[in-house]
């Protein structure tokens, strides 16, 4: 099943937000934009990792699940010497028993400056 929200940024025409198969919701790659928009956030990873973990929770939650159901969480950053503001970030929207995660550090994303794309997967209860 098709999972959607207009909480949180679309590309319907290449994606879905997110999908439910059984008890398993996997959502898609969530970007620091806001809503209709096709601007960055903001330009700092502080910001971009909060604006993106914010969608990633309404899609969570369009879905049925929320952060404390992510049994897995991947993290593209631009840049690895932003971890640590964007583990400060990510810190304050997850919480015990912390999923497991994977931090991958890439050349680039989808828009110039964008510097985090974050994904799960999430347990639906």
């Amino acid at each position: 099943m098709i999972v959607s929200t207009d909480k949180a940024p679309s590309f319907p025409t290449i994606l879905s937000q997110a999908r439910r198969v059984g008890n398993l919701l996997f959502t898609c790659g969530t970007v620091p934009m806001r809503p209709g928009s096709r601007d960055l956030a903001a330009p700092d990873i502080e910001t971009q990792t909060r604006v993106s973990l914010e969608n990633l929770g309404h899609i969570l939650r369009a879905g049925g699940a929320d952060f404390s159901t992510c049994i897995k969480v991947t993290v593209y950053l631009t840049a690895m010497r932003d971890y640590s503001a964007m583990n400060a970030v990510y810190k304050q929207f997850f919480k015990q028993p912390m999923p497991a995660r994977t931090c991958v550090g890439v050349k680039e994303l989808a828009l110039p400056g964008m510097k985090v794309e974050i994904e799960a997967v999430a347990e639906i209860p």
